[in-house]
C-alpha cells in the first residue's frame, strides 16, 4: 500500500478535543438532570412507586334482563378507564386473560392468573345484573399471590337501573381499589372539573366528570364568565363575570343551582381563589388603582389588600396544603412573572427568572407549583407556552408539555397525581389531562372552545 492508499490518521488539536469532551459532558449532564427532574417529580407526586400488576376482566351478567348488555358495557368501559388513568396500577392486557373469567369468588382459579401469561399480582372481578327493577353490582379485589387469604375487598352496590348509575358505581368501586393500592390516597373517579365553554354562544361555566363524561352547563348569564373556582366542600363556585357594572366576582350555589348574592368591590375584579379551609377568598381587584391581590372572607367581608406592586397583580392561587402562602402573577418587572407571598402580605418572592409566566396552581401537598411558562419570549424566540412544574423549595423546574400548540391554566387533581389544562394542540382550545409527570395525555372536551379548567378538591 503506497502513501496515497494509506488511510490518514488525523490528530485532533487539544482545544478541539477539550471542546468535544465538554460537549459530551454537557449532553450527559443534561440527560442526567432531566432524568433526575423526572424522578423528583414522580416521587413528589406519588408516581414513583412500582405499579401493581392488575387484571381487570369484564364483569359478567348476573341475570337475564335485556338491560344488562348496555349497562355492562358502560360499567366495564368506565371501570377500566378509571383504573387505567389512576397512575397507580399497571393493567394487564386482556389478550393475556384465560377464556373463562370469574364473576363470583368460587370461580377464581388462582394458577391461571398468578402465573404467565397474565402473571397478575391482583385480580378484580364481579358481576352486574338488573332484577326486580334494581341494578346490583358485586365486585371483589383479590391478591392472587396470596391463595390462602386472597380477598382484599368485596363490595355490593344497588341503584335504579340507568347508564348514569352504572357509571357512578364503576367510579365508586374503582376509587375503593385505588385507595387500597395507592397508599391510602383517595381516588379521583368521583371528582369534577369546572371549566369555561363557549359552545352555547357565550362563555359560560360548565362542569364534567373527571374523565370528560356528563358535561353540562351551570351558568346562563349570556355574558362572559371566566376563572371558575369550586370551594373545598364543593358547595359554592366563585368566578368572575362581565356584568352591567364591569368585571365582578360572582358566587354560584351548587345546591341551589343558581347565582347567589356576593358583594361588589368596585373596579375590575378577577380570578377568585379559595383558601383550603374554605373560609377566605383571594382575588385580583383594581378598586384602588392598579390591579392588586386582595383577601376577603368567604362572604365577601373584611376585604384587605396584601400586595402593593407597581404593575398589575393577578391570578392568585392558595397553597392547598398550608393555607399560609399565595402564588400570583405580577407585571411589576415588565413581562408577567410568578411570585409567592404570605397570606398576610409579607415575604414576597419571585419564583420565575425569565420569559412570560402565568397561571400558577399549587399541588395538594404544597411541594409544587404548576404554571404556563414561555421561557424564551419575544419575536423569533423558539418554544411556545408550555406547562411547567416547579419545586417550591429549590426552584427546580421541569417542562411537562412539549408538543405544538399553546398550553395554559393547569389545575391539580385532588390526589396530586394528575393535572388538567387547556391546550390548542388539537387545533382549537380544549381541555386535556395528563399524569403529573407529563405522561398519559388525553383530550376531555371536543365541542366549542373550552378553557380554564379547575379540578374539585375531592
Amino acid at each position: 500500500m503506497d502513501d496515497r492508499q494509506r488511510p490518514v490518521r488525523q490528530r485532533m488539536p487539544g482545544a478541539r478535543l477539550l471542546g468535544a469532551l465538554a460537549a459530551v459532558i454537557l449532553v450527559c449532564s443534561v440527560l442526567l438532570s432531566t432524568s433526575f427532574a423526572q424522578d423528583w417529580v414522580r416521587t413528589g407526586s406519588g408516581l414513583g412507586v412500582e405499579k401493581v400488576r392488575l387484571a381487570v376482566p369484564d364483569f359478567k351478567p348476573s341475570s337475564s334482563d335485556p338491560q344488562n348488555e348496555a349497562l355492562l358495557k358502560t360499567f366495564n368501559d368506565t371501570f377500566w378507564n378509571d383504573l387505567d388513568n389512576s397512575g397507580v396500577v399497571e393493567l394487564i392486557s386482556k389478550s393475556f386473560y384465560p377464556l373463562q373469567v370469574p364473576g363470583q369468588p368460587p370461580e377464581v382459579t388462582f394458577g391461571i392468573w398468578n402465573s404467565p401469561p397474565p402473571n397478575a399480582a391482583m385480580l378484580t372481578f364481579g358481576n352486574l345484573g338488573v332484577a326486580g327493577g334494581k341494578l346490583t353490582v358485586q365486585g371483589w379485589l383479590y391478591d392472587v399471590k396470596n391463595t390462602a387469604s386472597p380477598e382484599v375487598l368485596g363490595k355490593q352496590y344497588t341503584d335504579a337501573p340507568s347508564d348514569e348509575a352504572a357509571r357512578v358505581i364503576a367510579h365508586k368501586f374503582a376509587d375503593e381499589i385505588i385507595f387500597r393500592l395507592g397508599g391510602g390516597i383517595p381516588g379521583i373517579a368521583e371528582s369534577k372539573i369546572y371549566f369555561v365553554s363557549d359552545r352555547s354562544g357565550h362563555k359560560e361555566i360548565w362542569v364534567m366528570d373527571y374523565d370528560g363524561s356528563n358535561q353540562r352547563q351551570l351558568t346562563r348569564l349570556n355574558s362572559v364568565s371566566l376563572s371558575p373556582r369550586i370551594s373545598p366542600d364543593g358547595s359554592r363556585l366563585a368566578f368572575s363575570s362581565l356584568t352591567k357594572n364591569g368585571w365582578d366576582i360572582l358566587m354560584f350555589s351548587i345546591d341551589l343551582n343558581r347565582v347567589v348574592s356576593f358583594p361588589r368591590f368596585g373596579g375590575t375584579n378577577l380570578s377568585p381563589a379559595w383558601s383550603p379551609d374554605g373560609a377566605r377568598l383571594a382575588l385580583s381587584s383594581s378598586r384602588g388603582g392598579n390591579a392588586q391581590i386582595y383577601v376577603c372572607d368567604a362572604s365577601g367581608g373584611n376585604l384587605r389588600r396584601i400586595t402593593a406592586n407597581n404593575g398589575p397583580d393577578v391570578a392568585p392561587a392558595w397553597n392547598r396544603k398550608t393555607g399560609a402562602q399565595i402564588a400570583f402573577v405580577s407585571g411589576s418587572t415588565g413581562l408577567p412573572q410568578v411570585y409567592t407571598v404570605e397570606a398576610d402580605g409579607t415575604n414576597q418572592q419571585r419564583m420565575t427568572d425569565q420569559g412570560y409566566a402565568v397561571s400558577p396552581n399549587w399541588s395538594p401537598n404544597g411541594q409544587f407549583l404548576t404554571m404556563a411558562w414561555t421561557r424564551k419570549y419575544g419575536p423569533g424566540a423558539p418554544g411556545s407556552r408550555d406547562i411547567y412544574l416547579m419545586d417550591i423549595a429549590s426552584k427546580q423546574w421541569v417542562q411537562l408539555t412539549h408538543e405544538g400548540g399553546s398550553h395554559d391554566s393547569p389545575s391539580w387533581s385532588p390526589d396530586g397525581r394528575h393535572i388538567v389544562f387547556q391546550s390548542s394542540r388539537s387545533g382549537s382550545e380544549e381541555i386535556w389531562m395528563m399524569l403529573a409527570d407529563g405522561t398519559k395525555l388525553h383530550q376531555l372536551t371536543f365541542t366549542g372552545r373550552n378553557t380554564q379548567p379547575n379540578w374539585s378538591w375531592k
